[in-house]
């Protein structure tokens, strides 16, 4: 209910009443699991971000993988969670596009910094092993290459969230994406 209500009105004039009405339930139900709107859109946002952490810790797992190509799944499975699944592409749309992080939702906004800088510090260290496995250009500077990165993939799903009709994500993010990274690898 959140979602729809989040998507239709946007955050800042969303009340936990207006929520709690689509869902068909009281005020005090919602407040019984969320201590406010900004606790509500923290759990909704982490189903995004946690189903990511969890591809990848699956990824990680894998000591065959080479580490740029950790770097393509990953972010390949994002992009393809954000084309082919409505509840994914809804919830960055408001997390983006219909979201003001001030007041309350302030805290949110710190919250999405901490991870984007914890993706750029995973990047990054997975850029300085694959230099050091020869897996990535010694020219390459890795912090550069991980700001690189978050800037296509990003660039990629804000822009797709905004205006659906400008390209096809799912054609078009996996084939810009490994044209960022072949650029990065060892000849």
């Amino acid at each position: 209910a959140a979602e729809i209500v989040f998507k239709e009105r946007g955050v800042s004039r969303t009340s936990l009443a207006e929520i709690a009405t689509a869902a068909g339930v009281t005020r005090g139900a919602v407040y019984w699991h969320f201590k406010n709107k900004a606790d509500l859109f923290d759990a909704m946002i982490q189903r995004v971000f946690g189903m990511m952490e969890d591809k990848l810790a699956e990824l990680q797992g894998d000591a065959d993988l080479n580490p740029v190509d950790l770097l393509v799944e990953l972010a390949l499975h994002f992009v393809d969670r954000v084309a082919n699944d409505q509840r994914y592409y809804h919830l960055l749309e408001i997390s983006w596009h219909k979201c003001e992080y001030v007041g309350e939702m302030a805290r949110s906004r710190d919250r999405h910094l901490e991870c984007g800088n914890r993706y750029l510090s995973l990047s990054e260290e997975t850029f300085r092993i694959a230099q050091a496995r020869g897996c990535l250009s010694a020219s390459i500077d890795p912090r550069q290459a991980a700001v690189g990165l978050m800037a296509v993939v990003d660039g990629l799903v804000v822009n797709w969230t905004l205006d659906r009709s400008l390209f096809p994500l799912a054609d078009y993010g996996p084939a810009i994406i490994r044209t960022y990274l072949a650029g990065l690898r060892a000849a």
